[in-house]
């Protein structure tokens, strides 16, 4: 990232971060910092693979040309999974050249000829004018593909307590603004001690729908989420975390085991950034979650406060994580829109966002880059998963009254799961897999016949009741041949925590791997003991029963309350048969 735009120095991102909301008390330097580092230099050069092109202009090609158009459209509408996004105006080396209008009323015309062509629809973004009175528009292209039904993203929403998450998820999902007393969060919960407290103690999905012109289907307009899937071609799932540290155990697994595209972490504008903030952000980063920050309660403090806030972020982002530093990049408009949904998926910079879900301030800012956001794996991922065998985390349990039937809940790692196809399902305390028969499938309350790489869905499991099955559990090919573990080799780091202790050979701790939550004991070790902000390759061995564990797989291993450390699994010791 650093080769890549080495003429940002962190100097120049803190007194822009610090001067976009006027100049501080305290502050008597009155220089002027332009608005965005990325707005001076127009956008990176254009993308070989992925789903945004750049035109200069598309004014009356001949009929050789357009179809070649077609084909390149088509193209980038699979590298999007169903979503392409057009600059108008832009060189491909991402200069701002600009058209006339005469220019940009051709080549809109033109391209939504070429849309018409593929069933695709076009949506104008945002559109911005030249000094030299010629134009640069920002063009969103969507077609579903004919397999699916809409594209999914999942966003796992982190942060402290009290900083607004269920308010905010509750806004956007239900199009009805907070009373400034959490009035919008009563719609979230599920238990009766949450709404007493206020306080969010389990995880909670609620979905929020975009159409083709990118227009939000919520449940404002929609009285069931059958009915928002049916009307929307791009589906948000928010998956609500709990921000006390006293269900830090639950924020965790909930989001390793279900797998989130994206992260959204709350900042309370008022507290600023505290050490619950610092921990989230730390486990999305460790489990390789690109982040996006929302500053939400703007509305609470002043400007100087706010200014504070996002230096705070800026260090966080710079020093929170040691493999990668962020850019902060704070989007005020729709201008910003485009490049920050395009560079965060990069992982180069980290968009910010200010809002307030008492006003509504800038919550229809959020929502368009929600619109806009790319799937984060691209279409050859989709394709090399979709050919592995398939592997379904199970960590959802549900009742059904249905004799000899269970229901479970999870996400497909790899491969495809067909209605009425048989599988494996497992370990067992005693380490086996039974074959279970798939009766039927569904996604989003909604009945499916598939289930593709990477999505989250409700499976129907006949011959196996529910008693016998738990969380972390797995769904796998017979082809497969799976094998339990008690025992697994990983590198691990030991963080930076409060009491600094060193770990040896004999240390207990409890270890999330994806759906997998277990006390574990290290049982070797290559060195005599493990220090602060060390590595060391050690061998766990479960304390209660075996697991299914996949080499690759990244851990995260708590003590108590606290994290110790991270890491990721090198090998594993299949379970010796008796």
């Amino acid at each position: 990232m650093n080769d890549r735009r080495p003429e940002f120095s962190y100097n120049k991102i803190n007194q822009h971060v610090t001067s976009l909301f006027g100049p501080s008390d305290d502050e008597d330097n009155n220089e002027q910092v332009s608005r965005s580092p990325f707005i001076l230099t127009g956008l990176p050069p254009e993308p070989q693979e992925g789903n945004i092109e750049y035109k200069l202009k598309l004014v009356d090609p001949n009929p050789f040309r357009l179809e070649h158009l077609i084909t390149q459209m088509n193209w980038r509408l699979q590298e999007g999974q169903g979503e392409a996004l057009y600059e108008i105006g832009v060189e491909d080396c991402g200069t701002f050249s600009g058209v006339s209008s005469d220019e940009l009323e051709s080549s809109l015309t033109t391209l939504k000829k070429m849309a018409d062509r593929l069933g695709a629809s076009i949506t104008i973004l945002h559109e911005r004018k030249l000094e030299n009175d010629r134009h640069i528009v920002e063009v969103l292209v969507r077609k579903v593909p004919d397999d699916q039904y809409f594209i999914d993203l999942r966003v796992a929403v982190l942060g402290t307590v009290d900083s607004g998450k269920s308010s905010l998820v509750g806004v956007c999902t239900h199009g009805e603004l907070d009373n400034g007393r959490g009035r919008a969060r009563l719609n979230l919960f599920r238990h009766l001690h949450e709404i007493q407290t206020g306080r969010t103690s389990s995880i909670t999905h609620e979905i929020l729908g975009f159409n083709n012109l990118g227009e939000s289907i919520d449940y404002g307009c929609c009285r069931t989420a059958n009915e928002i899937c049916n009307r929307s071609t791009k589906i948000i799932t928010f998956i609500d975390l709990a921000g006390h540290t006293k269900y830090m155990k639950t924020t965790l697994f909930g989001l390793a085991a279900h797998a989130a595209d994206f992260a959204m972490l709350c900042v309370d504008a008022p507290s600023s950034v505290v050490d619950t903030t610092r921990e989230h952000f730390s486990y999305a980063r460790t489990l390789d979650v690109p982040v996006f920050v929302v500053i939400n309660k703007i509305d609470l403090c002043s400007n100087t406060s706010i200014q504070q806030t996002i230096t705070c972020l800026t260090y966080l982002l710079k020093h929170g994580n040691s493999s990668i530093q962020l850019l902060p990049y704070v989007v005020q408009n729709e201008e910003d829109l485009v490049k920050a949904a395009d560079m965060f998926v990069e992982k180069s910079i980290c968009p910010i966002f200010t809002i307030s879900c008492v006003t509504g301030e800038n919550i229809n800012l959020l929502k368009k880059f929600l619109n806009i956001l790319p799937p984060r794996l691209s279409t050859k991922d989709q394709e090399r998963l979709s050919l592995l065998p398939v592997e379904y985390r199970i960590d959802e349990i549900y009742r059904n009254n249905e004799s000899g039937a269970a229901v479970v809940g999870g996400t497909l790692r790899g491969g495809l799961i067909r209605e009425g196809e048989s599988y494996l399902v497992g370990p067992l305390l005693d380490g086996t897999f039974l074959p279970v028969n798939v009766t039927t499938i569904h996604r989003y309350r909604v009945p499916r016949r598939i289930v593709r790489a990477g999505q989250a869905a409700s499976l129907s499991l006949l011959h196996i009741g529910g008693s016998r099955l738990r969380k972390g559990m797995v769904l796998v090919s017979s082809t497969l041949n799976p094998e339990a573990c008690f025992e697994f080799v990983a590198e691990i780091y030991l963080s930076m925590h409060h009491t600094n202790t060193s770990i040896r050979k004999g240390f207990e701790t409890t270890v999330q791997i994806e759906n997998i939550r277990q006390t574990a004991l290290i049982i070797e070790m290559d060195k005599e003991e493990l220090h602060a902000n060390k590595q060391a390759i050690v061998t766990f061995r479960f304390r209660n029963r075996c697991e299914y564990v996949v080499e690759g797989s990244r851990l995260i291993f708590r003590s108590g309350q606290q994290t110790k450390g991270t890491g990721h699994v090198i090998k594993v010791h299949p379970q010796l048969k008796q």
